[in-house]
Order: structure tokens, then C-alpha cells, then sequence
């Protein structure tokens, strides 16, 4: 857990070393028990855990019992651990708010509570306001799409201790799906197949997984890096394979948007706006980005937002009207070239 915990956990959960009630809430899953296992791990006592370790679910616990575990001190151990799972199960019981609420206000000496729930969907329940405000409250969203390969990158050199590949990532997310926890576990059976050795494309073919005969990622490399008429040759092939014509719009521009900064700024004013698990890649990105200037970038970011409403309005085929904007590309840099 250690590599995880230096660059992929939020930096309220890495700087926790007194104690205190955590709300650990948000959609994804597997970030939210990682963090809920760190806190665990940092203060719980291995040798006596046994008194000062429990574990609950907020759908099975009594409020009788919730407090008195809550107001148990630590014993033989500078903390008393409580995990409670579930979390949301406590919003209808006035009682049950109360006592949490009591607890994140003025922590008993000695404990540490870990909230770890999901908010329902438009809720505006006060119970939840009030936790973000008294207790270390963070959300975990999930990652981005288009982030999810690099995350994967870097939990496997950091956490798993395995070298795995970005293509190889990309291949993986294309195949399996963007869950981290599925991912994760596909990762430690293709290193477990490839023992000392790296984690690469050819490992993901031997174990079995189908590999999409385009993904999305290298595809925005194909465009970030000007080859239009690939990136033309593979559009059908992603549509094909359920990617949709605005989905890959979106993430384009985010790509596009990124190349833009590398050429505002350079290598560094890149790094500081990707997220500490995609900086590995800025190198590739500043490569790309040096194929275009900055009206060009301009030009192209203004076609996919035009691009986009046309999807969403008009009755043109999708793959045509992508089509189309990747081959204004090619057509205003001879524009361009021909000014000049």
C-alpha cells in the first residue's frame, strides 16, 4: 500500500498521523477502500487489534452499539480504530447522526473513525453537510477515461512493484473497461504470468485478453501527433467497437487542450496541470505539442466545440462529421503553410 499512498491518494489522507473522524465518500469504489485501508493500517496496533480494531456496516450496526465502540478508549494502544462501511445507512436515524456528529465535533482522545459511504445521487441531506464540515471529508470521483491508463501505469510501478507498460495500459482499458479494482487485478495475474520481466503488449496478448483492434488512446496520439490519414483509417474502427462520435470528442479536446499548454508554457507548465499519475507522459506529450503552433491548437479546439453541437443537432452521420474536422486539420496547415 505504501506506493499508493506517496502519489495516488489524496494528500488529507497521506498528511492523517492524529487521529480523528474521516468521510470517505464518491463513486469510486476502489480508491475509497484504499484510503480507507491506509488510515487502518497507519493507526491500527497489529498486536492488538483485536480490542481496538472494528469493523462495521452502518446497515447492520445499532446506534447502542456505535456508541458505546465509539466511546471505548484505545487499550494497550495509542489508538482505538473503528471503520464503518456504509456509511449512508446512518442518514435516517436522527440518533445515529447525532452520535457521529458528536464524535467529529469533539473526538474522544484516542479514536480514529473512518466514515466510508456513498451519497445518494442529488441528496441534500444536512447529515452529509455537516460531516464535510466538522470531519476530514474527501471525496473520491473516479478517474477520468482518459486518465485511467496512466493511473494504472503508476500503481503498478508504485504499488504492485510491476513495470507495466502505457500501451499496454491503454490495451488493458480498452478491453476490460476503465474499474480500477478489475484493473488492478488483471495487472498482478499478467505479472504473475511474466515473473521479473515487464508487463507489455505482448504479455496482454498471451494472457488471453482481447485487444481492441484500435483504442481510443493511441488513436488521440495519432492526432495529437498530425497522422490525420491514420487516425481517419481507425475512426471506423472505434465507432465499431462502441466509442462514441462525442465521447471521443470530448477526450480530444482535453488531449488537444494539454498540447496547447506544452506549447504556451513548455514541458513544465505541463506538469503542473496533469494529474501526478499522467506526468510520466508529458514527454510524450511535449513531442506532439511541438508539431503545432499555437493559432493551429486555437483552430482545432474551436472545430471540435463546433464539431460537438453538430453531433449533438445534426443529421449527419457521426463518423462524417469527424471525418470532416480531421480533414480541416491537414487542410488549414496547408492554409497555413501556403500564407507564410
Amino acid at each position: 500500500m505504501t506506493g499508493l499512498v506517496a502519489s495516488l491518494l489524496p494528500r488529507a489522507i497521506r498528511a492523517a498521523t492524529e487521529g480523528g473522524v474521516f468521510f470517505l465518500h464518491g463513486d469510486d469504489e476502489y480508491r475509497k477502500s484504499a484510503a480507507a485501508k491506509f488510515l487502518v493500517e497507519r493507526h491500527a496496533d497489529a498486536a492488538t487489534s483485536d480490542f481496538n480494531l472494528d469493523r462495521l456496516h452502518g446497515s447492520e450496526v445499532t446506534v447502542e452499539q456505535l456508541a458505546s465502540i465509539i466511546a471505548t478508549p484505545p487499550m494497550m494502544a495509542e489508538w482505538r480504530v473503528v471503520h464503518l462501511r456504509e456509511a449512508e445507512a446512518l442518514a435516517a436515524s436522527p440518533r445515529a447522526r447525532k452520535v457521529v456528529l458528536q464524535a467529529a465535533q469533539s473526538s474522544p482522545p484516542g479514536l480514529v473513525l473512518i466514515l466510508q459511504g456513498t451519497v445518494p445521487a442529488r441528496s441534500k441531506a444536512r447529515f452529509y453537510k455537516d460531516l464535510r464540515r466538522v470531519a476530514t471529508a474527501v471525496e473520491f470521483k473516479p478517474v477520468p477515461a482518459d486518465g485511467v491508463p496512466a493511473w494504472l501505469v503508476a500503481w503498478a510501478r508504485q504499488d504492485a512493484g510491476v513495470e507495466l507498460e502505457l500501451e499496454a495500459a491503454q490495451q488493458l482499458a480498452g478491453a476490460v473497461g476503465t474499474d480500477l479494482g478489475v484493473l488492478t487485478q488483471e495487472v498482478r495475474k499478467l505479472a504473475e504470468m511474466v515473473g521479473d520481466g515487464p508487463v507489455d503488449t505482448d504479455a496482454v496478448r498471451r494472457g488471453g485478453i482481447r485487444i481492441p483492434r484500435q483504442d481510443r488512446w493511441a488513436w488521440f496520439d495519432l492526432v495529437g501527433g498530425r497522422r490525420i490519414r491514420e487516425a481517419v483509417e481507425g475512426l471506423p474502427i472505434l465507432l465499431q467497437q462502441g466509442e462514441t462520435a462525442i465521447g471521443l470528442v470530448i477526450s480530444l479536446s482535453v488531449h488537444l487542450l494539454r498540447l496547447g499548454v506544452a506549447v504556451e508554457g513548455g514541458a513544465r507548465a505541463l506538469q503542473e496541470v496533469l494529474p501526478p499519475w499522467q506526468r510520466f507522459a508529458a514527454r510524450k506529450l511535449v513531442a506532439q505539442a511541438r508539431l503545432w503552433n499555437r493559432a493551429e491548437l486555437v483552430s482545432a479546439i474551436r472545430g471540435l466545440r463546433r464539431l460537438d453541437q453538430l453531433l449533438k443537432a445534426s443529421a449527419i452521420d457521426d463518423e462524417v462529421l469527424v471525418e470532416e474536422w480531421l480533414h480541416g486539420l491537414v487542410v488549414r496547415r496547408r492554409d497555413s503553410a501556403g500564407a507564410a
